[in-house]
């Protein structure tokens, strides 16, 4: 470590409990706000602000042609289809059950690597079948309400995006610096999101009763601690906090939301899908320290990548590893 515990812990705290609940603030903004356009407007007014504190303190934002075909790619996959499709998915399905679909991601990652011809760890692999059983623990009891199965599949389909965007962001020539990346993509997530509300005639849903107070605080809330404070936690804890403690989050933040969910919103999650999560948070706890251990990802960038929390911006990721980074 090479900033003082007190500060690494608190910073550590913020991912915990902001990313966490960021499910929950999803579930609040798409209550009352048409879910395509509420992630829009999102990251867009995150991606400006972001771009308006570098230019602040004299970062070039400029890139290359290629950079910014790279940051779209990952924009649109990471956070378009992927963070916009939770939002979608959230106004069908508990923000619990969304948490517990999510923290399989690392998992679906590693099912991409053993299908692009990678050998992780026995112990990887096993754990990924693992709790990939545990994900159908998880959607298993929702499958007979129509509304339900079909936000459910949307949120394995947000998962899906995320992955395939977390895994190709490896290979994309993504700008080195994290905090200008995460500016375009998240740009480029909100144009992605805005068009499509477009498309689907969100506009036309907008009345008085869209900007509930409680819905357009919890919007607040996603842009400003979800995107902007808690990344910048994070992006700092990768600088000066060994990695194996930095991805606790991905075993921690699932049991937040749930918790969050449960206190404020009454949900109650059955007991097979919690038995899903246990089985899922387990399997990806046991693949983290499998991977720590076995020296794999051989890519540094990749280890950080694809433990990238699926709700937030993760071009942190595609610069590397505290090692590889650059301010």
């Amino acid at each position: 470590m090479t900033a003082p515990v007190k500060h690494i812990w608190a910073a550590l705290l913020v991912v915990y409990v902001v990313w966490g609940s960021t499910y929950l603030g999803i579930k609040i903004a798409v209550e009352t706000m048409p879910p395509l356009l509420a992630g829009g407007s999102r990251f867009l007014t995150a991606g400006v602000l972001l771009a308006t504190v570098l230019a602040i303190r004299r970062k070039s934002l400029r890139i290359s042609r290629r950079e910014l075909g790279a940051s779209a790619i990952a924009g649109g996959l990471l956070l378009g289809l992927g963070v916009g499709l939770v939002h979608v998915a959230e106004t069908r399905i508990d923000s619990s059950v969304a948490a517990m679909i999510a923290g399989t991601v690392p998992l679906q990652i590693i099912l991409m690597r053993l299908t692009a011809g990678e050998s992780p760890a026995r112990a990887t692999r096993l754990s990924t079948f693992a709790g990939l059983t545990g994900l159908g623990l998880v959607v298993a009891p929702g499958l007979g309400a129509s509304s339900t199965a079909l936000g459910l599949a949307v949120m394995i389909s947000a998962t899906m995006f995320w992955s395939t965007g977390s895994f190709l962001s490896t290979r994309l020539s993504l700008p080195r610096d994290p905090f200008v990346a995460t500016a375009y993509e998240m740009t480029f997530g909100g144009l992605f999101l805005v068009f499509a509300a477009l498309v689907f005639g969100e506009l036309g849903e907008l009345t008085s009763a869209t900007f509930a107070l409680d819905s357009v605080l919890a919007w607040l809330y996603l842009v400003v601690m979800g995107s902007l404070v808690g990344f910048t936690a994070y992006a700092w804890l990768l600088r000066v906090a060994p990695i194996s403690l930095v991805v606790t989050h991905q075993y921690v933040n699932p049991l937040v939301a749930i918790a969050l969910g449960m206190l404020f919103l009454g949900e109650r999650p059955s007991a097979w899908s919690l038995a899903g999560a246990l089985v899922v948070i387990a399997a990806v706890y046991i693949a983290i320290r499998a991977e720590m251990g076995s020296g794999l990802p051989r890519s540094p960038k990749r280890n950080v990548e694809d433990l990238t929390p699926m709700t937030q911006p993760a071009s942190a990721a595609p610069t590397g590893t505290p090692e590889g980074q650059t301010a």
